[in-house]
């Protein structure tokens, strides 16, 4: 069942050229829902989009805090991430982003198996993989990302299994890099592809390499900042019996990028979620039964405008969208293709009022208060 037409609070204000803030009220299902939109014109010279993050993967802090911190007049939440191990007992969360990360045109981080991910179920034919962003042709689209890399040694090529993730598929090597910060790698081998709470692996082994090669080994993952032209490789099971073969001194080489599977342009900035609607279609199979607060990405006019959307979670709207809610309004306000982002209390809209140097945050937190996240998208002006 959808929503029922959105009504509109006001008459929206401008934050910058080609960037309005909106707020509009939803009957739904379990109540009335208010929602803030962002409205930006992606083509307009004057705008920039870009990933907000704290400097590393494995960090987290609040939207305003990103934003201000970058210059943002505008910006919501990204991302869902590994925020709990009540799993993994003495196993410390990372707070690094389920999917994969480009900043600035930069390969951030790959995306963890599926099962792997932070979040509800994916819908049927997604995966962790998905993204929505911007390419260098200043068009907003949704498509999939997948890591494609290899590690060179005087023994043969590895594949890499993993970038920068807090979890890497069974058997495989990952590589991490300054990018990632001084969270413990741990994490990164525990679990399985098809189970996130299955135990860590027991058969693990760490290589850095500096320079183009091997100057350290350790049979557990390690934890601490990574220096700049350091790549530490983490191998679980067969990648850790590969890794084993290498000896300090020996040249190793770390090629790695993201692949899309939609673009041949590249991402200015891309962030990970799930599709919600694609071609004014929902997607099949999206839940009906559980609402709450939400944070989505909408794209419209053909990659020229983008819509950012956050649930108000105050106690008088508190009700929320389910996700097929979610698809219907996204529908409703004007995007053909939409995207899940990370909900609840990291659901966070900020926008700049009028002549302020500081934005302020536009829906009520679910929690009371914002809650630290990895990532989000920032709306930047020159103006």
């Amino acid at each position: 069942m959808g929503a029922a037409p959105a009504a509109a609070v006001d008459g929206g204000t401008r934050v910058a050229p080609g960037v309005r803030y909106e707020r509009f009220d939803v009957a739904a299902v379990g109540g009335p829902t208010r929602v803030h939109v962002l409205r930006i014109d992606v083509s307009d010279p004057r705008v920039r989009l870009d990933l907000l993050y704290p400097g590393t993967v494995a960090a987290r802090a609040t939207v305003s805090s990103l934003a201000d911190g970058a210059g943002a007049v505008a910006g919501v939440n990204g991302d869902f991430f590994n925020i709990t191990e009540v799993q993994h007992p003495g196993v410390e969360a990372t707070g690094a982003s389920s999917g994969p990360a480009i900043a600035a045109g930069r390969a951030l981080k790959g995306a963890v198996p599926d099962a792997q991910r932070f979040g509800p179920a994916l819908p049927p034919g997604t995966s962790a993989r998905d993204v929505i962003g911007v390419g260098d042709d200043r068009r907003a689209r949704l498509d999939r990302l997948t890591l494609d890399g290899t590690v060179r040694t005087p023994g043969g090529a590895l594949p890499l299994g993993g970038l920068n993730q807090y979890a890497l598929p069974e058997g495989s090597v990952g590589a991490f890099t300054s990018a990632w910060g001084g969270a413990s790698r741990v994490r990164a081998t525990c679990g399985t592809d098809t189970d996130r709470a299955a135990p860590c692996s027991t058969d693990t082994y760490e290589v850095t390499v500096r320079g183009g090669r091997v100057v350290s080994a350790s049979g557990t993952p390690g934890g601490g900042p990574i220096g700049a032209g350091t790549t530490v490789l983490v191998g679980r099971e067969a990648g850790a019996q590969r890794l084993r073969k290498l000896s300090e001194g020996e040249p190793v080489r770390v090629g790695h990028r993201l692949v899309a599977s939609a673009s041949r342009v590249p991402y200015r900035f891309a962030v990970g979620g799930y599709p919600v609607l694609v071609d004014g279609r929902p997607l099949p199979g999206l839940s009906d039964a559980t609402a709450a607060v939400r944070t989505a990405a909408g794209v419209f006019r053909g990659g020229r405008g983008l819509l950012l959307l956050a649930v108000d979670g105050a106690p008088a709207y508190r009700s929320g969208l389910t996700v097929a809610e979610l698809a219907d309004v996204m529908r409703q306000l004007g995007s053909a293709d939409a995207f899940s982002l990370d909900g609840g209390g990291s659901s966070a809209l900020v926008a700049r009022e009028p002549g302020a140097a500081r934005v302020t945050v536009r829906n009520h937190p679910a929690d009371g208060t914002e809650r630290p996240v990895p990532n989000g998208i920032g709306v930047f002006s020159t103006t």
